[in-house]
């Protein structure tokens, strides 16, 4: 019986050191670079500035701009959580940019097709006033 007690007992220590070993390997991995994350952000300020955001809502793009930035520097100190947190804000920012300058623009057609409508009504108006 003794001489299986040193087997089993060199058996266990191998596994716990293999065990160890796993922990300690999957403890040293790192989150891996949010590389879509950023992608969308980049794509999301391009569609903005296409769209002209920069006119109709600076604000946001800059802000977008800024966080996209600041996602790059956190990929750059391997903070690859916050860098994936600033680059979905980012991305957020770029698109109510994007739906912002879409409002922006629809109001200032409404506006103009208001103003249209005025003028034709008076010509209109005018016109028929002529006649009488």
């Amino acid at each position: 019986m003794n001489s299986t007690s040193p087997r089993r007992d060199d058996l266990g220590l191998r596994q716990t050191a293999g065990l160890t070993a796993l922990l300690v390997l999957c403890g040293c991995a790192s989150t891996p670079a949010p590389t879509s994350s950023l992608q969308e952000a980049r794509h999301a300020i391009a569609t903005a500035e296409q769209a002209e955001a920069g006119r109709y809502a600076s604000a946001e793009l800059s802000s977008a701009r800024t966080k996209l930035a600041s996602a790059d520097s956190a990929v750059g100190t391997n903070d690859m959580i916050a860098a994936r947190q600033l680059a979905e804000e980012s991305t957020a920012d770029a698109e109510l940019a994007t739906a912002t300058t879409a409002k922006a623009k629809a109001n200032a057609v409404n506006d103009e097709m208001k103003r249209s409508t005025a003028t034709l009504i008076q010509e209109m108006q005018r016109t028929s006033g002529d006649s009488q």
